[in-house]
């Protein structure tokens, strides 16, 4: 059951460490954070909180404000700047209007920003105006959804709650539900808050602890007239427990449907999956009623700009030869039911919306998971998260009486409100978002620059070493610069089980691959005629290694029908063999002819293949005690020995993997031996 997580203590520090605010702002951000780390209250930017308070305009004079939550801002990390101050009496003159467009409602709220370059207030601020409490804050909380979201909801909102609470029929968030919302509050001056029909809740208190403890109380209320019931269940939703693989069947179930996606007529570009699958996600997939059940639309209206009205729900056959079709058919009929839901929509409301993308974006697959589709993996993410909250909601629900949310009328103008449509923003996206990117060799050298020059475009990542130590700090360092989707699979290249299981890994994770930087390798030396034993050593891990890679990620690429891009890291040794390193050129040298053999056998299915020969980088494959004997062997300082080119200039692993990038992006180029040398004429393809 759901409990206080007020701490005396907690609240002191809040108002120590955010003095300069006042106390009545200290104590708004605290409560606050308290909702918004609570899953099963608000998600993802949903909920809102205010206070009215005071604020100091440019005479020095103190004026009545309403700090609100701003547009963008979470509650769960919120800060005071994101609860703008709006002067609060500008505000309350509002209600004197008969009605008040959208429009006019978001500028006149704007005016009345004592920071003008503070974030638009949320759109609710007029409800938070109208009320005349100091505290406020209002949830999507679960469990009182699942009453809210019932055929007769209000009867049972005020079996639950009595007099207590105030019960707001739904009206689309702005002025009229401000205006209905201190109404009901007026017939009945002492409710605590008040119950939204088919939206969620408000409470209300003199101070931020009343107003949040009432938050929780009424929430528990809601869980314990739900468990009067016989099976009702209102435990949060739990953890995914999925391993980092799935089985292979599985794995064509994801790689098919983002392939589907992808490749749709609706194209919006390539696009990351995330999966969600615990036993109680599974045991709901399997509900008799499920296709019903799951498709009646969402607990909230507010999800619908994040997942749309409806899942698809889709049964993969078993025979992997149909596979692709049956992804491809399901995402059509899903376009087609959309269209015919914003062409009635539109008709009825005589409106003239521009459609939306209609492709799915939740994905239900008894035995697999739920599944969810976005441009970057926090997108899937944020759906994936409301989707799991959804089926727990309507799980209860529909075991206490019958769910019945909002109808698509409803749904489709919410979806379409500009002022929901702006949550989304419409900041571009960067150059690679949606693309899954697999680099080996990540944890050091020219791999680590690889993996940052391609998250700074924002590609998600799989990294893979068999240093899992230094995986791990590669991967925790990069996830503090890039918001990208990022994973770390330790192993040894050279085993193509471990190799199979890295690339089942990505699928897994994202959905498929669409690169790959083959870049493991390992320096051999010695005469030629003596170091059979190097030599096959260093085919296994300079040549072998790629190609078990290139085998398992090519033929994925292929059957995505979106093309790809596989990347060696040869070396100028392929071409320009130094005495004593031949175990490593000979190698390099077969790398270079894999590469050609790749490129040529896969150009019919636009998977590209080329390759970086480097020279003299500062890694770990050299280490000091090399380096010297083959700058002695030149006459060289060791310094000196990294400039020993035409350009007299450093290479550096970033300029490799600047390297990397400009050829993976290169749509027009394959079967490419690209120098990153500072100039070597010896070891100039020819």
């Amino acid at each position: 059951m759901i409990r206080s997580a007020w701490c005396d203590d907690e609240a002191a520090r809040f108002r120590a460490d955010f003095s300069a605010f006042g106390v009545d702002l200290a104590e708004r951000v605290y409560t606050s954070r308290l909702l918004g780390g609570d899953p099963g209250l608000v998600l993802h930017g949903g909920g809102n909180t205010s206070v009215k308070t005071v604020a100091r305009d440019e005479l020095d004079r103190e004026v009545p404000v309403l700090r609100v939550k701003g547009s963008g801002w979470d509650l769960g990390g919120i800060e005071p700047a994101g609860l703008p101050a709006v002067a609060l009496q500008p505000l309350l003159d509002l209600r004197d209007c008969v009605s008040l467009s959208d429009e006019a409602m978001v500028n006149a709220v704007r005016r009345c920003l004592m920071d003008a370059s503070a974030p638009n207030p949320s759109v609710e601020t007029l409800l938070h105006a109208f009320l005349p409490h100091k505290f406020i804050d209002h949830t999507h909380a679960n469990w009182v959804l699942a009453l809210a979201n019932q055929p007769d909801a209000e009867l049972i909102c005020r079996r639950v709650y009595g007099d207590r609470m105030g019960i707001v029929p739904y009206i689309m968030p702005g002025f009229d539900l401000a205006k209905k919302a201190a109404e009901v509050y007026e017939e009945n001056p002492a409710v605590e808050g008040l119950i939204l029909i088919n939206h969620g809740i408000f409470t209300f208190g003199d101070t931020a602890q009343i107003a949040y403890e009432r938050m929780i109380e009424k929430t528990a209320l809601a869980q314990k007239a739900l468990l009067e019931v016989p099976g009702v269940r209102v435990d949060a939703p739990a953890p995914s427990v999925l391993g980092t693989v799935a089985p292979a069947e599985q794995q064509l179930w994801l790689n098919g449907l983002r392939s589907a996606l992808i490749n749709a007529p609706a194209n919006i570009g390539r696009q990351i999956l995330v999966l969600r699958r615990n036993q109680e996600i599974l045991d709901f997939l399997e509900r008799e009623d499920l296709d019903d059940l799951a498709c009646r639309g969402p607990i909230t209206p507010d999800h619908v700009i994040r997942t749309k009205q409806k899942p698809l729900i889709l049964r993969p056959p078993a025979e992997a030869d149909v596979l692709a079709g049956y992804f491809e058919q399901a995402i059509a009929d899903y376009v087609a039911a959309y269209d015919t839901y914003f062409e009635t929509q539109q008709t009825a409301k005589q409106t003239a919306k521009v459609k939306l993308n209609p492709l799915p974006v939740v994905f239900l697959i008894p035995g697999l998971g739920l599944v969810s589709a976005g441009k970057t993996r926090a997108a899937a993410a944020v759906a994936a998260d409301l989707w799991q909250q959804t089926l727990v909601v309507q799980r209860a629900a529909e075991t206490f009486g019958r769910y019945q949310p909002l109808s698509d009328d409803h749904i489709f103008d919410m979806e379409y409100w500009s002022l929901e449509q702006a949550k989304l923003g419409k900041k571009k996206l960067p150059a690679l978002a949606g693309h899954v990117v697999l680099v080996t060799g990540a944890a050091s050298g020219i791999g680590r620059a690889c993996a940052e020059r391609f998250a700074d475009e924002g590609a998600n990542l799989v990294l893979a070493d068999r240093d899992e130590e230094g995986l791990l700090r590669a991967r925790r360092e990069i996830s503090k610069k890039f918001k990208v989707g990022l994973t770390a699979f330790a192993g040894d290249i050279t085993d193509p089980a471990h190799v199979t299981r890295l690339v089942g890994h990505a699928v897994t994770l994202f959905g498929g691959l669409d690169g790959v930087v083959s870049n493991a390798g390992m320096a051999f030396t010695g005469p030629i005629a003596e170091t059979t034993a190097a030599l096959k050593a260093s085919l296994e891990i300079n040549l072998l290694s790629h190609q078990y890679l290139a085998a398992e990620a090519a033929p994925l690429m292929r059957r995505q029908g979106c093309g790809g891009c596989l990347l060696f890291n040869a070396s100028k040794s392929a071409f320009n063999p130094g005495s004593g390193f031949g175990a490593y050129s000979v190698a390099k040298a077969a790398l270079i002819a894999l590469m050609k053999q790749y490129a040529v056998e896969f150009a019919d299915a636009g998977v590209r293949a080329m390759a970086i020969n480097a020279d003299r980088i500062r890694t770990a494959l050299f280490d000091e005690k090399l380096v010297a004997e083959r700058a002695a062997k030149r006459g060289l300082a060791p310094d000196d020995y990294f400039r020993a080119n035409m350009l007299a200039a450093e290479v550096y692993a970033g300029d490799v993997a600047d390297a990397f990038l400009y050829l993976y992006t290169a749509e027009k180029s394959t079967a490419t031996v690209f120098t990153v040398d500072g100039g070597n004429v010896a070891a100039s393809p020819r």
